[in-house]
């Protein structure tokens, strides 16, 4: 068994708690954190230790932010008539990678899950209609993941949204790039030859 200083393996197991990483990670983090200027050591610990300090929910959509309000919201080159449900403020980050996306958000804050006991009420569904129902909305984006759970909540969500008004869309689901085929699995397959389209 490997043997590392108690100060060292004290690190290495709080960063094995981080999701993705490992042991073989977390030491090979922890010893790059031994091999770097003390300042820098120093300024990753007071930004983690104040992390959750500066962090709050936006007023408008629930996505992480500093004050009142994230920096989607506050942006005034936004498209204010397209709205896009998300589960969870991460699925903004992937989404703003893309700059595929001009208009605005809001966090759900989770799926409907009936065996995890999270129903319309445990997500912000309320907050979600009222924001609609307020503003002029061409479109509402359904980006919830493609599993069961998404799927579910996807179909309820446009149930509710339909008699407001606005055009209830959801994200295309398909062959990611660079896959092949015979590792497919049949349901992505079957959406993407129901989603096919001319070429």
């Amino acid at each position: 068994m490997e043997r590392l200083a108690p100060p060292l393996e004290r690190v290495v197991v709080e960063l094995q708690k981080l999701p993705g990483v490992g042991r073989k990670t977390a030491q090979r983090l922890a010893f790059h954190l031994l091999r770097v200027p003390p300042a820098e050591v120093t300024a990753l610990a007071e930004a983690i230790g104040t992390l959750r300090e500066g962090i709050r929910e936006c007023s408008v959509c629930f996505n992480l932010a500093d004050g009142e309000l994230c920096p989607v919201c506050a942006d005034a080159t936004r498209d204010r008539s397209l709205l896009c449900i998300v589960e969870e403020p991460a699925n903004i980050a992937a989404l703003e990678r893309t700059s595929a996306f001009r208009g605005l958000y809001h966090v759900l804050g989770g799926v409907l899950s009936p065996l995890k006991d999270v129903g319309p009420d445990n997500l912000r569904v309320r907050e979600l209609l009222e924001r609609v129902r307020k503003d002029s909305f061409r479109e509402v984006v359904l980006a919830t993941s493609p599993t069961v759970e998404g799927e579910a909540t996807a179909v309820y969500l446009a149930r509710l949204l339909k008699p407001l008004g606005a055009s209830t869309t959801r994200l295309a689901v398909g062959l990611p790039a660079g896959s092949e085929l015979e590792f497919t699995d049949d349901l992505t397959l079957r959406r993407a030859l129901e989603a096919r389209h001319e070429y």
